[in-house]
């Protein structure tokens, strides 16, 4: 795909929604740090769904460390591989106090440090709280960037470097949210939306379908 063509992708994605943000509840970097590792392999649905009865009980690291592991699977307990995140809280919350004053460090090898931290939810966290131009590869924007040849890529870190060299300064911030709100509710895994889809003209996609198809 030619730049020209990237440029308009996004500045459709951009013109359609200006000011995009995660669908995941949160009022902190703690509790957004929190949510992310919690939505690994689950919705955000689910996610906020949990949050919205565990933050107003524990909105800090010292709060979150006072349910004990066992308290914190109560309140993730609807949410998948909840017995492992639980203990990734725990164990987070825990550093976050030893190490970091009980804040959410503003970087990058730090925030990986953390138990059931990795480089996707690095990203998130560093663009969504701190406002980094960083591109979090998920399964959505993975399969956006293939499907449309916007930054086609083996695996998700291919693409993330890929994004990072094609995407203007003036679009970084915003990316991420675009794509994976673009693959979550337009050009969905088994049967994309290609007929409502404000890029379909410029998507390089092979296999488009259509209602009537």
């Amino acid at each position: 795909m030619n730049k020209t063509k990237r440029i308009e992708i996004l500045t459709r994605l951009r013109d359609d929604n200006p000011k995009p943000t995660t669908e995941l509840a949160f009022n902190s970097p703690f509790e957004l740090l929190i949510s992310v590792l919690l939505s690994a392999q689950a919705t955000d649905v689910s996610v906020n769904k949990a949050t919205a009865k565990l933050y107003p009980i524990a909105d800090t690291p010292e709060k979150m460390l006072a349910l004990g592991v066992d308290g914190i699977k109560e309140y993730i307990k609807t949410i998948g591989l909840f017995n492992t995140k639980a203990e990734n809280v725990y164990k987070t919350c825990k550093l976050l106090i030893e190490k970091h004053h009980s804040q959410v460090p503003e970087n990058r090898e730090a925030l990986e440090a953390l138990p059931g931290v990795g480089r996707k939810t690095a990203n998130v966290v560093l663009n969504t709280a701190f406002g980094w131009p960083t591109i979090a590869v998920d399964t959505h924007i993975f399969r956006v960037c293939n499907r449309t040849k916007f930054a086609p890529g083996k695996d998700v870190v291919e693409v993330e470097e890929k994004l990072l060299k094609v995407v203007p300064a003036e679009f970084k911030v915003d990316c991420h949210h675009w794509f994976i709100l673009h693959g979550r509710y337009t050009c969905i895994a088994r049967k994309p939306r290609c007929g409502s889809c404000i890029i379909e003209d410029l998507c390089e996609f092979k296999d488009k379908v259509y209602p009537e198809d």
